[in-house]
């Protein structure tokens, strides 16, 4: 399984960004996809998740109701939509898939719950 990510760039406080992540390979048996994202100083920490059976979600607190994570409209894709950016959110994001979706949903909050990893994206948030 292979992951792209794209999007990313540079916003303003206050603005929005989309990231998507399409997996390739071997996902005709569902997925679980989510995104981490890593600032500079920082470890890598959970921002949301998605199961592609089912459309379940989960949010770290401090982005939700401002990111939303979806379907994308390309096959075997999910949309990170941030919305209400503050410079805290500056950082690299990552996403990961755990493909075939084995792992307990409550593990899919951290590294452990995925087998598969993109290229990080850079997203800044000026103030």
């Amino acid at each position: 399984v292979q992951l792209q990510a794209s999007g990313g760039g540079l916003a303003q406080a206050g603005g929005s960004v989309r990231l998507s992540c399409a997996a390739s390979g071997r996902t005709f048996g569902g997925y679980r996809m989510g995104w981490f994202r890593q600032a500079p100083g920082k470890e890598r920490e959970f921002v949301a998740c998605f199961a592609s059976s089912g459309g379940s979600t989960y949010y770290a607190d401090s982005v939700k109701g401002r990111f939303t994570i979806s379907r994308g409209n390309a096959k075997n894709t999910v949309t990170l939509q941030m919305n209400s950016l503050i410079p805290e959110d500056t950082a690299v994001y990552y996403c990961a898939a755990d493909v075939p979706p084995l792992a307990i949903w409550s593990s899919l909050r951290s590294e452990i719950g995925y087998d598969y990893w993109g290229q990080g994206t850079q997203v800044t948030v000026s103030s």
